[in-house]
């Protein structure tokens, strides 16, 4: 027999889960969480709730797996400082973009000069192999025209997002395309005969535009506390300081290439690539225990760094169950599983599932 949704929703935390209605994707990315397009699925309302109910106002919270900075943004404007730490060298960049304090004329002017010379920049530069494939030739020309007056790190994700959306890909599979699109095809998107996009200059000045009005936006409802965020392998690094909280999201197994769907930033910026140390690289009995073991090994360097009796709120989608075993590993007692219902996740996909927050201390 069915269960009823009367049954379904008396094991859910609703204070976790919300509805398509009740949480539109604008609100799910509001100000910075959308400076640059992330797969991913942790959203700030849940990091507000759980830092509501977890963690005492003014704490300082951790995540060891930063990813595009929720955690961190979060803490900021709900008042309390945070440290990061991620592997991949873009998602650090583009969390330092996200938090760091600015002077809004000054970069309100630096936008405006770059995006108003826009038809006169140009370049000797010559694309390399990937942009060939992936860029009509005046796209990858106005793009590395623009790489040499990107002189911030803001202006720098301004043109990895441009780059993202200027690549010759099938409108409906910016995530992930898997090849080139160098013809006309039907746009699932569109509902129409879409053609490949031969410019980036459209991209780069709106969103350029986009990103200065992001970070005013952002500006107007931070708190003063601070945000750090610290690059290197999360099972390794030293953390400065005792925590009061990790709230983070680790990686799932065998999902998500962390460096190949930002390939086209590492390509245009010279990004160092550390994809041999990430974690959930494949699905097989030996990468599921590598995982295990590298993801139980980074909770529990994280929970050294925490005060006595800290909680360790861990966002997952366990459907193989390893996180009772990883926990353990970790010296981490469960003191609590709550299930939560998730019917979309931060990018445009559709589909529902279900993920807990787990709930552990030493």
């Amino acid at each position: 027999m069915a269960v009823t949704q009367e049954e379904l929703y008396s094991g859910l935390d609703l204070e976790l889960s919300w509805s398509e209605r009740a949480l539109p994707e604008h609100v799910r990315t509001k100000h910075v969480h959308r400076l640059h397009p992330y797969h991913g699925k942790f959203i700030p309302q849940l990091v507000e709730v759980l830092l509501e109910r977890y963690v005492a106002p003014g704490g300082h919270v951790l995540d060891p797996f930063a990813g595009s900075g929720t955690t961190l943004v979060q803490a900021l404007e709900s008042g309390y400082d945070a440290t990061g730490a991620e592997l991949a060298a873009f998602n650090c960049l583009l969390m330092r973009v996200k938090t760091a304090r600015y002077d809004l004329d000054a970069l309100g002017a630096e936008i405006h000069d770059v995006t108003g010379r826009l038809d006169e920049l140009r370049t000797s530069a010559r694309p390399n192999a990937y942009m060939r494939r992936w860029y009509a030739p005046e796209a990858a020309r106005q793009l590395l025209a623009f790489r040499e007056h990107a002189a911030s790190d803001v202006l720098r994700v301004v043109l990895s997002r441009a780059a993202r959306s200027a690549r010759r890909a099938a409108h409906f599979d910016l995530e992930a395309p898997a090849e080139p699109m160098t013809g006309e095809y039907w746009c699932h998107k569109h509902r129409r005969t879409c053609r490949p996009v031969e410019s980036a200059t459209g991209f780069l000045r709106r969103y350029a535009l986009d990103t200065l009005a992001r970070i005013g936006e952002f500006a107007s409802v931070r708190s003063e506390r601070s945000a750090r965020v610290l690059q290197g392998d999360a099972r390794e690094l030293g953390y400065p300081g005792a925590f009061d909280a990790v709230i983070t999201s680790p990686p799932y197994p065998g999902l998500i290439d962390y460096h190949e769907q930002h390939r086209y930033a590492y390509e245009l910026l010279g990004l160092e690539e550390r994809r041999d140390l990430e974690l959930g690289r494949g699905a097989t009995k030996a990468a599921l225990e590598e995982y295990s073991a590298g993801i139980a090994q980074a909770l529990a360097n994280a929970a050294s760094a925490l005060a006595p009796g800290a909680p360790v709120l861990v966002v997952v989608n366990d459907r193989r169950d390893l996180y009772p075993g990883i926990l353990e590993r970790a010296g981490l007692r469960l003191e609590e599983r709550l299930r939560r219902h998730v019917n979309r996740r931060t990018g445009r996909r559709a589909g529902e599932y279900y993920e807990d927050v787990l709930v552990a201390r030493q």
